[in-house]
């Protein structure tokens, strides 16, 4: 394919730059973990009233329409102006998509013009303590009542549950059927009595992810999507949407943090060859996840469904930043060990690294993505 863009594509490209430019709040553009401020809400509401909050949602549904390119264009431009996502990047990228395909007319009337004006902020209960990445390993009880659902157990690594309006769970409903086919898949409203939740504060100081508990939580039966026991399938959807363009921001977020090693590189004056070596292989990485991405782009353009590629995607932009961050460590020498001045004090890189100790986690685990990759990509038998 050809890697670059068409005049249209460009043209779009410069319209996000100017956009970017012209309504970033003073000050958003930050470096460390993520906050959530009215100016977020702000920043989001202006994305979503330009047309950039659900590029490639159908226009009946509010979106702009748009092809998977600009959608990939767009996280790209947003990546490199370290401006701040739209703060409901999951309802955007999970579920959004999710209710489109499964809910209800009522429910995409209900929900969706809500997510793309950040009047709604959602989270998701995936996660467990017992379970990790293993979905089907779910613990957390949906039991229908008759009249209504009630919700008992525990979900963690939850983004944006401490803000968010409703949370899209996984439990079981039968619990009784055989795996794959035991689960359910409703939509919680986060303000409902029973509903608790506990930030997580991560080795950078930052309270990013939460743990939830659902204590007798009710939860109407308008709210279920699917239906009792097709739970797996519904959130297979919300996954591959989640990692559909997902490629993309990793690799622009890549790019900055290159282009940031490099300049470091340059400043701190690295002669040594093994050093020089080591900051080289980080830029290499980064092209082959580019094109990496561009097939998979490819592939989406062409099919309308992700492909696998986004799991390999997040396996090596995850490993990747780990990776860099150290090395960036490295070559600060003696001003590792300092975060609080100016300069090459400035904590900068130390925040960086402890942060990424979670990307080998969040979004899936490396194991389970390396899992994926050997099935689904290189064809090889399952591990048990």
């Amino acid at each position: 394919m050809d890697l670059r863009d068409t005049p249209e594509e460009a043209a779009f490209r410069q319209e996000v730059r100017e956009f970017i430019g012209q309504n970033l709040p003073d000050g958003s553009a930050r470096r460390g973990a993520r906050r959530f401020e009215d100016a977020d809400r702000e920043w989001s509401r202006r994305l979503g009233a330009a047309g950039y909050a659900g590029l490639t949602w159908p226009k009946e549904y509010g979106g702009a329409g748009a092809p998977y390119s600009h959608q990939a264009i767009f996280l790209e431009e947003l990546a490199r102006a370290e401006a701040p996502s739209h703060l409901g990047v999951i309802g955007l990228g999970m579920a959004g998509p999710t209710i489109m395909a499964w809910g209800t007319p009522e429910q995409k009337e209900r929900y969706l013009s809500k997510i793309l004006m950040a009047d709604e902020i959602w989270c998701q209960g995936f996660s467990e303590p017992d379970a990790g990445s293993d979905l089907a390993a779910s613990r957390t009880r949906i039991e229908d009542k008759g009249d209504h659902f009630l919700v008992n157990g525990q979900k963690v690594w939850s983004s944006f549950a401490h803000i968010a309006d409703f949370c899209i769970l996984v439990g079981l409903g039968d619990p009784d059927a055989p795996r794959y086919k035991n689960l359910t898949y409703v939509i919680v409203d986060m303000h409902a009595p029973g509903v608790e939740v506990r930030p997580l504060v991560q080795i950078t100081g930052q309270p990013e992810f939460n743990e939830i508990f659902f204590t007798d939580v009710k939860v109407p039966k308008e709210n279920l999507l699917g239906q009792v026991g097709e739970g797996w399938q519904v959130a297979m959807t919300t996954l591959l949407h989640e990692r559909g363009t997902l490629g993309f921001a990793l690799a622009a977020t890549l790019d900055v943090a290159v282009r940031k090693l490099l300049a470091l590189a340059k400043e701190r004056n690295v002669t040594d060859p093994i050093l020089r070596d080591r900051v080289a292989r980080e830029w290499v990485e980064l092209q082959a996840l580019k094109y990496t991405n561009y097939r998979s782009l490819t592939t989406l353009t062409k099919t309308g469904i992700p492909g696998p590629e986004g799991s390999a995607s997040k396996l090596v932009w995850s490993e990747n930043n780990q990776r860099l961050t150290k090395l960036a460590l490295e070559i600060l020498g003696s001003h590792a060990h300092l975060s609080d001045g100016g300069g090459y004090a400035d904590g900068y890189w130390q925040d960086q690294q402890l942060r990424s100790r979670g990307n080998t986690i969040e979004a899936g685990t490396s194991e389970i993505l390396r899992n994926i990759v050997a099935e689904r990509v290189l064809g090889l038998p399952r591990s048990r």
